[in-house]
């Protein structure tokens, strides 16, 4: 069965900039990290090639997206990627946006062999919007990677763990404080350090990026910090709220912080107290090599805190096979 409804493509452009922002903002499943201020920060890393598909003129999708060399990527500088769907667009129209998508792909970059889907996670949509999953296994999609995240259903939170609870009492007798969106260039420092010392890593941002995309985004991007009682800073977060979730990313603490509970103090604090009318608290992936290995301790931590499993997947298509 078709739709009937014929679908054109266009590629984006700057000029399609305030089409596309309230398109996502209007969509079932689209963030801010979605929007063109958010993708475009790092542009001179990605060589965008995002699509917009129309019926009759009407805008019913889009895809941010780049090209990596002879792959077409949706989308590796992001969290999550995938068509943002219009509220009106069905699971059919859905299984010919990814025909649409394909017969692009095959015939006007014909130098493409790859197709690399990352889809929004379901705690993420405004409306139920996972037609896109059901298109990618009719269009034969391989899972190609899949990351563990532990989230809080904040409705019927899971209790904090005996350890969490102990450390959160400690901390609670040494009269700590939060701040928000305070110290970022110190906290940043500590984050490096924190990062280079026990993960031998560093931030996916620059403290310029940063706070870059916090100006941009005052209301989506806050920064989370912990002080002891002589005002000396002992741990904190970075916060992405959507308006179902909020996100964790970012977590660092200082030793002190982290033999005294600085962070099961703040995180008491953001699924309590600051966000606890969203959906859910997402406190982020914990694995590496596309999640072939999971760290034990950090998931441990974070099931401390009542985090339960849901997965970010990557999805492939080869172009030069038609199933």
């Amino acid at each position: 069965m078709s739709s009937g409804k014929m679908i054109t493509v266009a590629r984006y452009t700057a000029e399609l900039k305030e089409v596309w922002d309230k398109f996502v903002q209007a969509s079932r499943n689209g963030t801010f990290l979605l929007e063109r201020d958010y993708m475009d920060y790092h542009d001179d890393r990605f060589d965008d090639h995002s699509l917009l598909f129309y019926t009759d003129h009407h805008l019913i999708a889009v895809l941010p997206a780049h090209i990596d060399g002879s792959i077409f990527c949706s989308h590796n500088g992001l969290t999550y990627g995938g068509f943002v769907l219009h509220r009106q667009t069905t699971a059919q129209l859905t299984l010919e946006l990814f025909e649409t998508l394909l017969a692009y792909l095959r015939e006007e970059l014909k130098t493409m062999t790859t197709l690399i889907y990352r889809p929004i996670p379901h705690i993420y949509h405004h409306y139920p919007a996972e037609e896109d999953l059901y298109a990618l296994y009719r269009y034969g999609a391989q899972l190609s990677a899949r990351k563990i995240a532990s989230v809080v259903k904040q409705s019927t939170p899971i209790a904090f763990s005996a350890l969490r609870r102990r450390k959160l009492k400690l901390a609670l007798n040494l009269h700590y404080l939060v701040h928000t969106n305070n110290g970022w260039a110190e906290y940043w420092t500590m984050l490096e350090e924190t990062l280079r010392e026990r993960h031998n890593a560093a931030p996916v941002h620059t403290l310029e990026e940063i706070l870059l995309l916090q100006q941009r985004f005052p209301d989506n991007i806050r920064l989370f910090t912990v002080t002891s009682a002589d005002g000396a800073m002992i741990g904190g977060t970075v916060v992405y709220s959507t308006p179902t979730v909020a996100h964790i990313q970012y977590i660092a603490s200082s030793n002190e912080g982290r033999n005294k509970g600085a962070l099961d103090f703040l995180f008491d604090y953001l699924i309590h107290v600051r966000y606890r009318n969203k959906a859910y608290f997402d406190l982020g992936t914990s694995v590496e090599q596309g999640g072939l290995y999971m760290n034990e301790g950090l998931v441990f931590q974070k099931e401390g805190f009542g985090g339960r499993a849901i997965v970010y997947d990557t999805y492939q298509i080869d172009l030069k096979h038609k199933s």
